[in-house]
C-alpha cells in the first residue's frame, strides 16, 4: 500500500502561504493547479480508469465567507503522538496549536499540527497541517475530511482560506494510506468551500 503523507501533498500546494487577505485570483491558481496535477499520469493519484475520463475535479463556489482570519494559541509542551491513517503508516506528528476563529460571527477552533518528518527539512520547517471535518463530509464532500496546508506566522493570527481545501489521495484511489482528520478537528458547520467529493 502507498503512503501519502503531508510532504508529497506539499509538492503540489505549497504557493498558498503567507496569504493575508482574501484573493480569488489565488483560489483560481490553486484551482488550475490541482487539475493540472491529477491530468498528469505522473503525478495524478487516480486510478487508470478514473485519469482516462478526467477533465476536472469538481469544487464548491469560491466564497469569501470562508476566507477567515484566526488567532493562534500556541500548544504548551506538545507531545509527539502517531496520526492515525486509512492504513497501516502512522506518521508521528506534535499538536502546534489551536485555531480560533469565526464563520457568520459563530465561533470555531480547530487543532493544527506539526509532521515531524516535514520540520526536519530546510524548506518545510514552517509547515502547518491541518486537517478538518465538517456537516457536509460524507454528503457533498469527502467522508474523510480534507486538508489545508498552512505556515507558522509571525504574530499571532494566521488566515485560513477554505477555499483552498483538497482531500486526501485516498479519496481517489485506495491504495494510498492518508492521515485521518482526529476527532477534536470536526466542525459543526457546513464548510461549502474547497474540492468537493469525488465522483
Amino acid at each position: 500500500m502507498k503512503t501519502i503523507n503531508a510532504l508529497a501533498l506539499l509538492l503540489v500546494f505549497n504557493f498558498g502561504f503567507a496569504q493575508k487577505k482574501f484573493n480569488k485570483t489565488d483560489v483560481q491558481k490553486f484551482q488550475k493547479k490541482i487539475n493540472t496535477e491529477f491530468a498528469d499520469s505522473k503525478t495524478s493519484p487516480l486510478m487508470a480508469e478514473d485519469l482516462k475520463t478526467f477533465k476536472s475535479l469538481e469544487f464548491f463556489p469560491i466564497s469569501e465567507t470562508y476566507f477567515v482570519t484566526a488567532t493562534l494559541e500556541k500548544a504548551k509542551g506538545g507531545k509527539v503522538f502517531e496520526m492515525k491513517t486509512s492504513g497501516n503508516y502512522t506518521p508521528k506528528y506534535i499538536k502546534y496549536g489551536t485555531l480560533n476563529f469565526k464563520i457568520n460571527g459563530k465561533a470555531f477552533k480547530l487543532a493544527v499540527y506539526q509532521s515531524l518528518e516535514l520540520i526536519v527539512q530546510e524548506k518545510y520547517k514552517n509547515h502547518l497541517f491541518l486537517p478538518f471535518s465538517d456537516l457536509t463530509s460524507g454528503k457533498q464532500s469527502y467522508i474523510g475530511g480534507r486538508y489545508i496546508d498552512l505556515e507558522i506566522p509571525k504574530g499571532n493570527t494566521i488566515a485560513i482560506d477554505f477555499n483552498q481545501a483538497y482531500n486526501p489521495y485516498c479519496a481517489y484511489n485506495y491504495k494510498y494510506s492518508c492521515p485521518l482528520v482526529p476527532q477534536e478537528n470536526d466542525l459543526k458547520i457546513e464548510i461549502k468551500a474547497g474540492v468537493k467529493a469525488f465522483h
